[in-house]
């Protein structure tokens, strides 16, 4: 998870509530199912596929589905990414195939759960949060720490930082994206790849935003002039006063947002808006290069704190068992980060 390093990202909860212990000692230790945004409807052109797979990444997984059903994978849809080194559930979209032959499908990896027709097909973002069911090996009396942090960020709240599989492997993702955007090399030949790279690039300054505040103001603190988003619409307005916005923030009913640099982003206003172009001045990239990429930079967004929801931790002879919910884009590595302190 880099800005730089890890150790640039502060954590929300005390150094001290550490728990040593590891996580993905086999696929079955993180387990992923999607929460839709809405269900299929029955009738359609398009086909909703629900399907777990193990030890593939979504779009792996869903252009073998797709290629079993005799779609074309480049007209299939999801709704978002799912860790490879996971057991997950997802929905995926494509378009002219059966129900019954979909259910019928006996693939390497995956498992078909469900599937039903639907008018049109799946979008990235078409999807509510995620449940995380996570097994830590550690020492189990180690149950009352993790409690404690768990407990700490369901209440308080965690940064929102975009986890280190965003960046690939030791930042290599992060690396290439630099090489192209910042120093003129070469953008890679398949669109999916660019779109990879330029969002990799704009998580690389959200993240050092959100250390910078994290690190400042702590993550509770709502600051002049921020671009604020409403918890229960997702609707933004710009806060024209600390001392409105400050107790509607304490009671969760509004957060802060930050930036993810695009040709269409919308700033804050005053102080804020003053500490995302400091970050844009120093960090950003040449203004030719952003309005070349169009589409692939818009910008928008992104949400600073999160919470856990429907919490839950147990303790048996192997070490401890986690359940959550996180909402959509929010990575289940972050809260466990505040957990292992690594």
């Amino acid at each position: 998870m880099s800005t730089e390093s890890p150790d640039a990202l502060p954590y929300a909860t005390a150094k001290s509530l550490r728990v040593l212990g590891k996580i993905r000692q086999q696929p079955q230790d993180f387990q992923v199912d999607e929460i839709p945004a809405y269900e299929p409807s029955g009738s359609g052109e398009h086909l909703f596929v629900r399907f777990e797979k193990t030890a593939l990444n979504t779009p792996q997984a869903v252009a073998q589905l797709a290629r079993a059903l005799d779609c074309d994978p480049a007209q299939a849809g999801w709704a978002g990414l799912k860790d490879r080194h996971a057991v997950t559930t997802q929905w995926a979209s494509v378009q002219g195939a059966d129900p019954e032959r979909a259910r019928a499908l006996q693939l390497p990896g995956i498992r078909v759960l469900d599937a039903q027709l639907h008018p049109h097909k799946i979008r990235t973002g078409h999807l509510r949060a995620n449940r995380f069911r996570i097994r830590v090996v550690c020492d189990p009396a180690a149950l009352p720490t993790a409690a404690q942090v768990i407990d700490e960020l369901a209440r308080h709240g965690s940064p929102n930082y975009y986890g280190e599989q965003r960046f690939g492997i030791d930042d290599g993702n992060l690396e290439r994206a630099l090489l192209w955007l910042r120093d003129g090399g070469r953008p890679p030949r398949e669109r999916f790849a660019r779109k990879l790279l330029v969002s990799t690039w704009q998580s690389s300054l959200f993240n050092r935003w959100l250390a910078a505040r994290v690190q400042t103001f702590g993550l509770a603190r709502a600051l002049a002039g921020d671009l604020m988003r409403k918890e229960d619409s997702g609707g933004l307005f710009v806060s024209a006063s600390t001392e409105e916005t400050q107790p509607r923030m304490d009671a969760w009913e509004i957060s802060p947002t930050g930036p993810m640099f695009g040709t269409k982003m919308r700033w804050p206003d005053a102080d804020a808006a003053e500490r995302e172009r400091a970050l844009w001045a120093e960090h950003g990239i040449p203004e030719a290069t952003l309005s070349r990429l169009g589409a692939l930079a818009e910008g928008t967004r992104r949400v600073a704190r999160i919470r856990p929801g429907e919490t839950q931790v147990d303790a048996d002879a192997d070490g401890l068992r986690l359940s959550f919910v996180l909402p959509k884009g929010a990575y289940a590595t972050v809260i466990l980060r505040e957990l292992l302190k690594d």
